[in-house]
């Protein structure tokens, strides 16, 4: 039984089937244009309206951060004034419009702020790990204190070490095959040893 021969023809010696990619490629380039489907163009500028109303959640220092044009700022600031729905939503339709002015490499930071803001940045949330990891070395380890103090001179020793014995009373339960309890000194540990942490990060990216 013989093959039903695909529709298409010869273009410099490559056979382009009808309605195939290659086929809508080389039509695109007929005529002279290599402009993006109506669905692409739909589908990038509900991306773009979305990624404009983001804006007013993003927080004042991430946003001061971003290279926005001025009447992009004043009309997220102003988006942010109104309390009238339909007013709001005009608004927000022409945030969407500025947006799609906006150079690709200004909309990456905007994402890359708005990331930050919901996921915390990498910085952060290596703090946050190292801040669990050095509370738990503390209540658990006597040699742990020598090390954090040793390295975090401006620590207050009296403080840590009243919270670590305060810790460790804590953990211990009060009936045999209870589960561990963890009173206010394992959070102020954490907190205390986070606050080092995080200065002793500013300071070195300051440097």
């Amino acid at each position: 039984m013989s093959r039903k021969l695909k529709k298409g023809y010869f273009v410099r010696g490559e056979f382009v089937a009808e309605g195939s990619e290659r086929d809508l490629e080389l039509k695109r380039e007929l005529k002279g244009t290599d402009e993006l489907s109506r669905t692409e163009l739909k589908r990038e500028s509900a991306e773009l309206q979305k990624l404009g109303e983001d804006l007013l959640t993003l927080r004042a220092d991430l946003l001061a951060r971003l290279a926005l044009t001025d009447k992009l700022k004043d009309a997220v600031a102003e988006a942010k004034r109104i309390t009238n729905f339909e007013g709001k939503r005009r608004q927000l339709q022409f945030i969407g419009k500025q947006m799609r002015l906006i150079e690709p490499e200004v909309l990456q930071t905007i994402r890359a702020a708005l990331t930050e803001q919901f996921s915390g940045s990498a910085q952060e949330n290596l703090v946050l790990h190292q801040s669990e990891t050095w509370r738990d070395r503390l209540i658990a380890f006597d040699d742990a204190f020598g090390e954090w103090i040793a390295t975090f001179a401006a620590t207050d020793s009296q403080q840590l070490r009243a919270l670590i014995r305060q810790a460790r009373k804590d953990a211990k339960p009060e009936k045999p095959g209870e589960a561990v309890r963890h009173g206010r000194a394992y959070r102020d540990i954490f907190q205390l040893v986070r606050e080092q942490l995080s200065a002793n990060s500013g300071s070195q990216d300051e440097g």
